[in-house]
């Protein structure tokens, strides 16, 4: 197979997000920066399970922190990935129309 420039970052990418949570707490960043508690407190997510997706979109540098003093700030990293998620929740919310439903 034919290899394409960022072909294989944008496919780890979307290994990322494929987790609904992880999905959710880049929304709820996408709104304004917060700490593990304030997105444990929105998610519903516990404190734990929080941090560790935090870890993980870090790691692949969705979101970024800054620190003052024990407060760890969590915000995204650029909005481009939060257009990418709206235009896919778009996509999957759609009406197919009547040629793309006989496709399907």
């Amino acid at each position: 197979m034919k290899h394409e420039d960022g072909l294989e970052a944008t496919a780890a990418l979307f290994k990322v997000l494929g987790s609904e949570s992880r999905l959710y707490l880049v929304r709820l960043l996408a709104e304004e920066p917060a700490t593990v508690g304030v997105l444990t407190t929105r998610s519903g997510m516990s404190q734990p399970l929080v941090s560790q997706h935090l870890r993980v979109l870090r790691q692949v540098g969705i979101v970024t922190v800054s620190r003052s003093g024990r407060e760890a700030e969590y915000q995204l990293a650029d909005h481009h990935i939060a257009h990418v998620i709206d235009d896919a929740i778009a996509h999957v919310l759609e009406e197919p129309s009547d040629d793309e439903g006989a496709r399907r």
